[in-house]
């Protein structure tokens, strides 16, 4: 593995693919291309011969001197000598790629904040992250385990991940994935979830015959849960008087429709439904507190394993110095930590075809090329102390095995909490309304090179400003997707009328959230609401599309899915924001009209039918009409409660 030295190449060279590395056994610099694998002496110049953007060199510049007799070089440059370069065909080689860009890290901002302190999260380091990654899902066990013993039911999709998201919104602990200090204890979005799943999961249906199955199901389960728990007399009574009920006119009826059924369903649920509910509340609210509180311990172990490792390099916690800020105005910065970095171990790095492998002890994790030189971008533009680059491998690796474990271990489990909006939604919304920063992004899913995301003590070194609720801007336009957690999303709507309130220069929010009407939520609510609310709309469903959270790693087929619900858009501002950023009818046509540039044959809902809805599909709540629409999700469905969405708090 080389390491890199001080890097002084242009921009422009760095976009082409160009690296500056180090040569140990020359023991001096080199440039290689990341794109397409040559290896120079010299520096690199724009316009000499690449067999990307030009295969036959019909734009090369003359080759002359040393150089001239290898017609991928000219302006006198020298290859190394082919000892040093990688084998034709070898396991590190790979054909000319074709490079799709999904970012524009050229974008300046234009938000501005008050000078910040730097934040006191303890450095990342692969040990810590290692630890944590096993414990957490150790706990994922835990919560596996508990709803099986306890309710006999799978945990509900995503559940766990959206109880970290909701965790989050009010934790005021150590760590930055597992809550630790949270009041109250037990999670509103977890508790909802569970219930909504008891005594049955109710899901999609399409037939009649499943119909029927299913009011059975939920008919011996109900009458056998009122049984068996310490029940009142009224409720037994009113269980078993209407499962009977039931059973009766399931024998007699057999000419039934599918919507019969779902009917007789609907209105056993509403008579059943409390009763179950009241005598499940206490389990499932020892499953919620259980899951919180061994949480609380491995928090616990984590933070002392963390502080140990730094005392051994000599690096005080609590001695950390508190900087004084001036309380001034500045364009936004990457987060900095207060606590200086210990030094990082080895991280071994190899690419397999297109695919960059990066191992620690063991444990890999992968990300694909171009995703790579991403982050290397970012880090490049973000980070301040570590110019040779010497700790780039492991802030990499701690990357992306804190998002790997914060998705979870399901098959196209939690991508959807990282799906981002179309490209050419971004450029518009940049050209037409200035936007030029996500409030909920993350390194991997970002456009621009300025954006919030949950992990402050990773994300920083590549670009986040920290959390989105206490990230405090004066001015500028910004994009919000949020994760659809609708705790986070409420926290989110409080967190904007304060800013567009305390503020008198041009301020913007462009927020995008899923339009569930039945109920509607308390955030699209409190929004179609507010004073500060400017114009709304809705791109309707199946006629657009989401970037999947798993891009860095996807195939390429399976990057966009597309939305089965409609997704409403609103436009925050105040009055100077108003001013300078106005919502035209032009404007919006322009930006709707990226929507339908943007759609290719939205033929997939994603990468399987059991992803694509993490973005459009509602958590924890009933729907009162069926959809049979083909490519939709299985739990899409009226009655399917616990449909999962980015994990950027």
């Amino acid at each position: 593995i080389t390491n890199y030295s001080l890097v002084i190449l242009s921009d422009e060279l760095i976009q082409a693919g160009w690296a500056k590395c180090w040569s140990k056994r020359e023991n001096r610099p080199y440039y290689f291309n990341r794109f397409t694998n040559q290896s120079l002496w010299e520096m690199p110049v724009l316009g000499q011969h690449d067999v990307i953007s030009d295969p036959l060199g019909l734009n090369a510049a003359p080759a002359t001197g040393e150089g001239a007799g290898d017609p991928g070089l000219g302006n006198g440059q020298r290859k190394r000598r082919p000892s040093e370069e990688a084998i034709q065909g070898g396991p590190n080689s790979f054909k000319r790629p074709r490079v799709r860009i999904y970012w524009d890290l050229d974008v300046q901002t234009n938000a501005v904040i008050k000078e910040r302190a730097p934040y006191d999260y303890l450095p990342p380091h692969p040990e810590i992250e290692l630890q944590r990654a096993q414990l957490t899902t150790k706990l994922r066990q835990h919560y596996h385990e508990l709803c099986s013993q306890r309710e006999g039911i799978e945990p509900p999709r995503e559940s766990f991940n959206r109880w970290l998201l909701e965790r989050k919104v009010v934790d005021k602990g150590v760590d930055p994935l597992l809550p630790s200090e949270c009041d109250p204890a037990v999670s509103p979005s977890m508790f909802r979830e569970v219930m909504n799943d008891i005594p049955i999961r109710l899901s999609r249906i399409k037939y009649k015959e499943e119909a029927r199955k299913l009011l059975f199901k939920y008919a011996e389960a109900a009458k056998k849960m009122i049984e068996s728990r310490n029940a009142t007399p009224d409720s037994r009574k009113v269980v078993k008087w209407n499962v009977e009920d039931t059973m009766n006119w399931l024998r007699r009826d057999h000419s039934a429709s599918k919507e019969d059924y779902m009917d007789r369903l609907e209105h056993l649920r509403k008579q059943c439904g409390p009763h179950v509910t009241a005598v499940a509340k206490d389990s499932v609210e020892g499953i919620c507190s259980k899951i919180y509180h061994i949480s609380t311990e491995y928090v616990r172990r984590i933070r002392q394993a963390h502080v140990n490792l730094l005392k051994e390099c000599n690096i005080a916690v609590d001695g950390a110095e508190s900087t004084e800020m001036q309380d001034r105005l500045v364009y936004c910065y990457p987060v900095r930590l207060s606590v200086p970095s210990p030094p990082q171990p080895r991280v071994e790095l190899h690419f397999e075809n297109d695919i960059a492998c990066l191992r620690y002890k063991g444990e890999m994790v992968k990300v694909n090329r171009g995703h790579f030189n991403k982050l290397e971008l970012l880090y490049r533009y973000s980070c301040i102390d570590d110019p040779r680059f010497e700790k780039f491998l492991s802030r990499v690796w701690c990357l992306i095995k804190r998002y790997q474990v914060m998705f979870g271990s399901g098959v196209n489990e939690g991508t959807g909490l990282q799906g981002a909006l179309p490209v050419p939604v971004f450029e518009a919304l940049n050209k037409q309304f200035g936007v030029s920063f996500e409030c909920f992004a993350s390194p991997l899913n970002c456009y621009f090179k300025q954006f919030c995301s949950a992990f402050p003590d990773i994300d920083g070194f590549f670009g986040s400003r920290g959390p989105f609720l206490s990230f405090s801007p004066v001015s500028g336009s910004f994009e919000a997707n949020p994760p659809f957690c609708e705790e986070l999303m409420d926290a989110m709507v409080t967190h904007f009328e304060d800013l567009l309130e305390k503020s008198s220069e041009p301020l913007s929010f462009i927020i995008f959230v899923p339009e569930w009407r039945d109920p509607p939520t308390p955030a699209l609510t409190r929004m179609e609401n507010s004073r500060f609310r400017r114009h709304q709309m809705t791109v309707p469903a199946f006629e657009h599309e989401y970037r999947s959270g798993s891009q860095h790693i996807c195939k390429r087929e399976e990057m966009y899915y597309k939305a089965i619900h409609g997704t409403a858009v609103i436009f925050l501002q105040n009055n100077a924001g108003f001013a300078k950023w106005e919502p035209t009818t032009e404007r919006i046509q322009e930006v709707l009209a990226a929507y339908k540039i943007s759609g290719r044959s939205l033929s997939s809902p994603g990468p399987s039918s059991a992803s694509a809805g993490d973005k459009d599909s509602k958590p924890g709540h009933e729907r009162s009409a069926s959809l049979d629409t083909p490519g939709s999700r299985d739990n899409s469905s009226p009655v399917d409660k616990t449909a999962p969405e980015v994990a950027n708090i």
